[in-house]
C-alpha cells in the first residue's frame, strides 16, 4: 500500500524512481512508495520532468499540480500533489495498478 501524507497544501506521495529504463509505466508499490519507471536518463533533472509528465499522465492530474520537494537525485523521491483528496488520489493508483500496467516490457 501507498503511503500518503497528507499535508495542509496537499498530499505527499512517495516515489521509488527507476530511470534509463526500457519503457516509462507505474510498476506497483515497494515499500510504502509508488515505483515508477522513466526512460529518460538521470541527467540535468530529465527523469524528474519524465516522472512528473508520467505522474500527470496516468493519474489524471494537471503537470501544475505535482512537484518534486525532495530526492532530486535520489531514487527516492516526495511528491506533492495538489487538489485532490487522498481517497481520489489512492482511487486512481489502484486503478492504473489494477489495469495491469505492470509489465516489464519486451
Amino acid at each position: 500500500m501507498i503511503e500518503l501524507e497528507a499535508r495542509r497544501d496537499g498530499l505527499l506521495l512517495p516515489v521509488r524512481a527507476h530511470a534509463g529504463a526500457r519503457r516509462s509505466e507505474l510498476r506497483g508499490a515497494q515499500d510504502g512508495a509508488l515505483k515508477v519507471a522513466v526512460t529518460q536518463v538521470p541527467e540535468k533533472g530529465k527523469a524528474n520532468k519524465a516522472i512528473i509528465e508520467l505522474l500527470a499522465d496516468a493519474l489524471s492530474l494537471k503537470k501544475s499540480q505535482i512537484e518534486l520537494i525532495s530526492g532530486e537525485t535520489s531514487s527516492q523521491k516526495k511528491f506533492l500533489i495538489r487538489g485532490v483528496d487522498r481517497e481520489t488520489l489512492a482511487e486512481r493508483i489502484a486503478a492504473v495498478l489494477d489495469c495491469g500496467d505492470l509489465s516489464d516490457g519486451a
